[in-house]
């Protein structure tokens, strides 16, 4: 089924539902709630989602995972969602957001799954590929595409001001300073916030905000520039640290 209503997806009796949606470039859904858990697809384009423990890029050919009652919001880049509907309990993939990566059998079950009847024969072929789906969904492999963003309200407002401005030379000593407490301090309260190190949520943030430009076509150099990075091949080598993968390569497999 296509674009149709949230509340006729609650009120049908399966415990898998699935929609697909087409979205504007730049449409923003309001922070809002499920019932059940949601994975959501994003065919094409690219999705910001956003709640108050952090935010998550989805490239193009990935999902993300959204466990039922999390607050959320999400941007939609250019976006043709395949967006399942999971009852509590059905498959659990954590209390907590996450991006995953969509196997091509997986990808394949999306398509389809959204163009079965919502009140699908359980028991028959329909029935069958929904059980196979959430197989595929369980064995899934998370992907580190998360901002973890921090409970205490002064390190929340220098991270978020990160996030608007990511400078690569911005050093832990510097937001020490700011918060006018001790290096050592400061390590042990970010750790404790964000589950990192400050070097290692720097580079993770300054990854999953680059994402977003690269799958729009924005050249390498003009974002390790804008980042603060000396050099694109500084800011290669940090995106490989933390993907695996130079940010051509990771590109091209998106593609």
């Amino acid at each position: 089924m296509r674009n149709v209503s949230i509340d006729l997806l609650d009120h049908t009796p399966r415990p898998v539902v699935a929609i697909g949606t087409d979205y504007s470039h730049g449409h923003l859904l309001p922070r809002h709630t499920h019932r059940r858990a949601q994975l959501l697809y994003g065919a094409t384009g690219v999705m910001q989602v956003s709640t108050l423990d952090g935010s998550w890029v989805v490239p193009p050919q990935r999902a993300v995972w959204i466990p039922p009652g999390v607050a959320h919001e999400v941007l939609m880049l250019g976006v043709s969602t395949r967006s399942v509907y999971i009852e509590p309990g059905a498959v659990d993939l954590g209390d907590r957001c996450q991006v995953i990566s969509v196997s091509p059998l997986m990808r394949h079950l999306l398509m389809e799954a959204v163009e079965i009847p919502l009140a699908y024969d359980e028991r028959g072929r329909d029935g069958t590929l929904i059980g196979l789906l959430l197989h595929e969904l369980a064995r899934s492999t998370h992907l580190p595409l998360h901002i973890p963003l921090p409970v205490d309200a002064r390190l929340l407002a220098l991270c978020q001001g990160f996030v608007q401005r990511p400078d690569a030379h911005q050093s832990p000593q510097q937001w020490a300073d700011q918060l006018h407490i001790s290096l050592r301090t400061f390590n042990r309260l970010f750790r404790q916030q964000t589950g990192m190190s400050f070097s290692q949520w720097r580079q993770r943030a300054c990854v999953v905000l680059a994402l977003a430009r690269l799958v729009v076509g924005e050249p390498v150099t003009r974002i390790a520039l804008d980042f603060g990075y000396d050099s694109p091949a500084a800011f290669s080598t940090m995106f490989r640290r933390v993907l695996g993968q130079a940010p051509t390569a990771w590109l091209d497999g998106t593609r």
